[in-house]
């Protein structure tokens, strides 16, 4: 809860509070658990995008770009494809190892994903950046919440968002809802 509060502080919310979400029934369509540092981001924040880079992916959502149902299936399908022709990055090469997307760059195709091992708790589960666009990842050893913070703030040691950070560095950072960036209707 620490590191929510810090974000809050850092980055307010919405003011209307996002949609509910069936965590239940999410899972089950999952077929995993989802760790508690994620479901906090997206009872606090709903789906949008973090200074116009980050954008957080959330069950459910009216935008394809953002649901986090949408985009595991497509990420799944593009990965098992990228795979056949390409090494797994070194903690994907562990049996039963998988990704899971939570958020993405803009503009840039580069994924976020968890990196979930065998018999480990969601709450364990570690972050991978994939550039999109290239066969680097890049590993993090921290959950989401913390990386998110971490790289608003400038201290994660990154060669993603390291240069992300020195270029932006807002005097406030901002979170923007999928439809203020979207418009309303969906897709």
């Amino acid at each position: 809860m620490i590191a929510l509060d810090a974000l809050v502080r850092l980055c307010r919310p919405p003011v209307n509070p996002p949609l509910a979400v069936d965590w239940a029934h999410t899972e089950l369509a999952l077929g995993t658990a989802l760790p508690a540092d994620y479901k906090q981001l997206v009872e606090t924040y709903g789906d949008g995008v973090f200074d116009e880079t980050i954008w957080l992916l959330v069950p459910d959502s009216a935008y394809d770009d953002c649901d986090l149902h949408a985009q595991t299936a497509e990420r799944d399908e593009i990965l098992t494809d990228l795979w056949e022709f390409e090494d797994k990055p070194a903690g994907l090469q562990e049996a039963g190892a998988k990704v899971l997307p939570w958020a993405f760059e803009e503009g840039t195709g580069a994924f976020l994903y968890w990196l979930a091992r065998p018999g480990q708790h969601p709450d364990e589960w570690t972050v991978l950046y994939n550039e999109g666009r290239g066969p680097l990842w890049e590993h993090h050893d921290m959950g989401c919440l913390a990386f998110l913070l971490a790289v608003l703030t400038g201290t994660v040691k990154t060669e993603y968002f390291g240069h992300l950070y020195e270029v932006l560095k807002p005097a406030e950072h901002r979170f923007a809802t999928a439809d203020q960036t979207l418009g309303t209707t969906g897709q």
